[in-house]
């Protein structure tokens, strides 16, 4: 339960809807118990005041009327008000929820992340955190709402008869305690499983949505298809055992409150106080105990719920309560200036894989010097370390031993702004998220969304300046069309750029580079599947774009060797050659073998 306090803490912030929805729901109880008993007492009155003729001429038909018809109104408004507080409290804690977990989320690096999937983290930040509405919403709520009614109910009987009040709100209490343990100890086991086996079957989706081009290449569709429909098929099995669980839950609950509706009616046979014989106050008695049910009903269902949310707070908290194996130095206002890099005898290896033994590393004894804008190029085949390096610089990833300098400091030393705006980085897998253009291309200026205006036309005003820089930059990447029509910036791209190729998507990597005027640039294969004649007005634009800042460019093709200022080659994590395009050509037979297409 303790898991749950986290989440907990987040209600104070909505403590007045959450507390008008309690009030509300407690209402729409109250009035729903006292028009049923009301109703009963008034018809059973009635029909003993038409026994003779002096008591129908004496008895009030209009005051218990207007009561039920007060009571009647009175529970539809709350319990619409309920609906509406308890919903709006619930998707605004809901919101905060996200917000909070991607607070968490956001400083942990890539280390803190190994060896969880996507779909794993997708169905954590999702479902789970979905299925923590429940805590609020299906048992807090009733859990307070019906111990408050249960209250209410027993100084209300008491003022009629204390034996009454004591048999009634005692038995009702314990099945408000006791069957809420039985309820959740009969639905942990089935709530847990369906929440794997929806998890399970997320998962299972995503990977194949997100491979179904591959998965259709090497002919593998049916057999994906199967392993999905087999974890439906175990979906809907822990969802018919939920409901099962849930039938059986009612079907006790309600036999438990026939007795205790019985019991009443037994002791109340008797007399009610002062009311010898009970008449009338018979049936209010038997009907408020009658009523006592949508008290409890609600309860059933809600502890089933229990399991489910300790076990997604559990998960979400195992994902959010880790410590960020990188830690900026937010304190520290230095910015990289020229760009200067130097790695010292780096080391590296991912966890889980020793350090002890050389095999294990991914970067062995690295070192590695640039000067302040000078252009470097390593090259090797996949998977000699090339990524992994440009990982280190950007703090993706810390090296295991070692240090790295920029600028003549310790990398350690920057706070993540600083970082960030100092160094410029094009891969060559491209992300474009749901926005527009604008939004894909203004994500590289730092201060844009820092301006401030004095009015709307000096706002119009450098809105248009900006996107006469934008569209330059268009233009340059050779992205001309994208600039045409009415507010080409506004248009959407959608999530993953659908409505781009490949090519174009690249190019606005190049173009998000072009904008972010940093003093470092890290290329990572960018023109890795475009023909020829694109890759060399790419790379030309690059060059010219960092004609005075510190590049380095990591690749396994030999396209604008000859303008680098030094050449490294790279095998195995360690770096085995360096020297200029002519020199390499002439003493490495390798280069010499790439230069050639041999290799």
């Amino acid at each position: 339960m303790t898991v749950l306090l986290p989440f907990i803490r987040l209600f104070k912030t909505q403590w007045l809807m959450m507390s008008v929805g309690l009030l509300l729901s407690i209402i729409a109880l109250l009035s729903g118990i006292g028009l049923l008993s009301l109703s009963g007492w008034f018809l059973s009155a009635s029909a003993v005041a038409g026994l003779t003729l002096l008591a129908t001429q004496s008895f009030n038909y209009f005051t218990p009327a207007g009561g039920v018809r007060f009571l009647s109104i009175l529970r539809t408004a709350s319990r619409y008000g309920e609906r509406l507080s308890t919903h709006q409290a619930t998707f605004k804690l809901l919101t905060q929820l996200r917000v909070w977990a991607w607070r968490k989320l956001l400083p942990l690096s890539a280390s803190n992340m190994q060896g969880k999937r996507q779909g794993e983290i997708l169905n954590r930040l999702v479902s789970d955190i979905d299925t923590l509405d429940h805590l609020y919403l299906r048992l807090l709520t009733p859990l307070f709402s019906a111990f408050f009614v249960l209250l209410a109910m027993f100084f209300f009987v008491a003022w009629f008869d204390l034996t009454i009040a004591i048999v009634l709100t005692a038995s009702l209490l314990v099945l408000w305690l006791v069957l809420p343990v039985l309820f959740y100890l009969l639905g942990r086991k089935p709530g847990v499983q369906q929440l794997h086996n929806k998890r399970h079957y997320r998962v299972q989706l995503l990977s194949f949505i997100q491979g179904f081009s591959e998965i259709s290449l090497f002919s593998a569709t049916e057999r994906f298809r199967a392993q999905l429909a087999e974890s439906e098929q175990k979906l809907l099995a822990s969802q018919q055992m939920t409901a099962n669980v849930m039938a059986f839950s009612q079907a006790l609950l309600i036999l438990c409150h026939g007795f205790i509706v019985l019991s009443i009616l037994y002791i109340a046979s008797s007399g009610v106080g002062e009311y010898q014989p009970p008449g009338a106050m018979l049936a209010m008695v038997g009907f408020m105990a009658l009523a006592s049910i949508e008290l409890l009903l609600p309860i059933s269902g809600a502890f089933q719920h229990l399991s489910s949310c300790i076990d997604a707070a559990t998960r979400v908290n195992d994902l959010l309560e880790q410590t960020p194996d990188i830690v900026f130095n937010e304190e520290n206002a230095q910015q990289i200036t020229r760009g200067e890099i130097q790695l010292n005898d780096i080391q590296f290896a991912y966890q889980g894989d020793s350090v002890g033994g050389d095999n294990s590393l991914i970067l062995n004894k690295i070192n590695l010097t640039i000067n302040a804008g000078e252009k470097i190029a390593l090259l090797g085949k996949t998977g000699c370390g090339k990524s992994t390096l440009l990982s280190l610089l950007t703090r993706e990833w810390e090296a295991n031993s070692g240090s790295i300098t920029l600028d003549g400091t310790a990398i350690e030393q920057y706070s993540q702004a600083a970082l960030t705006s100092g160094i410029s980085v094009v891969s060559q897998r491209v992300y474009i998220f749901a926005g527009t253009l604008r939004d894909n291309l203004t994500l590289a200026q730092a201060n844009t969304n820092q301006q401030t205006f004095k009015n709307a036309a000096e706002q119009k005003a450098a809105r248009d300046i900006n996107d006469q820089v934008l569209s330059d930059v268009l233009k340059k990447v050779g992205l001309d069309a994208l600039t045409q029509g009415d507010a080409p910036f506004d248009t959407w791209l959608g999530e993953g750029g659908r409505q781009l190729s490949g090519g174009e998507q690249r190019r606005i990597g190049v173009a998000r580079a072009l904008l972010h005027d940093a003093p470092i640039l890290l290329l990572d294969e960018p023109t890795e599947g475009l023909d020829k004649r694109t890759e060399r007005d790419i790379l030309k634009l690059l060059f010219e774009h960092a004609q005075h800042k510190t590049l380095l460019m990591i690749s396994h093709r030999l396209t604008a060797m000859d303008r680098m200022d030094k050449i490294y080659l790279m095998e195995e994590g360690t770096l085995r050659n360096q020297g200029t395009h002519q020199t390499l050509l002439k003493t490495d037979d390798y280069y010499a073998c790439l230069h050639k297409h041999l290799c």
